[in-house]
């Protein structure tokens, strides 16, 4: 099975776990592509879209000292939109991205196609950094595939 999410479906399904997304560059593509998979309600609950930074602090939790000090593209907003989408969701494992989807966007230190993605499980929360090089939809699916084989593989190893 080559596709992540039916994976991901599948290995919840069986460990009776739940699923949800926190999405910003991505704007929902995460979600689409679990919720294509047949089955899907049986682990996912839902996704939060949070754009702006509004969102991210009123909605999700991000806290305004995390944006002021490392921006809200930065592996610590990615962690807190994991952290707190678990949380306002109420599920097991949350997945999360920020990033500059381009054309426009890009700051010093932060080129287009630079997107952080957060996780957040039992086990505690996480991020990675990932530099993707494309056009805004190719740097957004890949993030998006990238955020759904990182969730595979954790749930491989537990």
């Amino acid at each position: 099975m080559n596709n992540p999410a039916a994976k991901i479906i599948d290995i919840m399904r069986e460990k009776k776990l739940t699923l949800g997304t926190v999405e910003s560059a991505t704007g929902g593509l995460i979600s689409h592509l679990i919720t294509n998979i047949p089955g899907s309600s049986d682990v996912f609950q839902g996704s939060i879209i949070s754009y702006s930074n509004e969102i991210k602090m009123k909605i999700v939790g991000v806290k305004a000292e995390t944006l002021k000090k490392y921006g809200a593209v930065s592996a610590r907003a990615a962690e807190d939109m994991a952290d707190g989408g678990r949380k306002v969701l109420g599920v097991d494992i949350c997945v999360a991205d920020t990033g500059i989807a381009g054309p426009d966007g890009a700051v010093p230190g932060k080129p287009v196609g630079l997107f952080y993605l957060g996780l957040a499980n039992k086990d505690g929360t996480f991020s990675r950094k990932h530099l993707f090089k494309g056009t805004r939809a190719e740097n957004k699916q890949q993030a998006a595939q990238t955020a759904l084989m990182w969730v595979k593989d954790y749930l491989s190893g537990i």
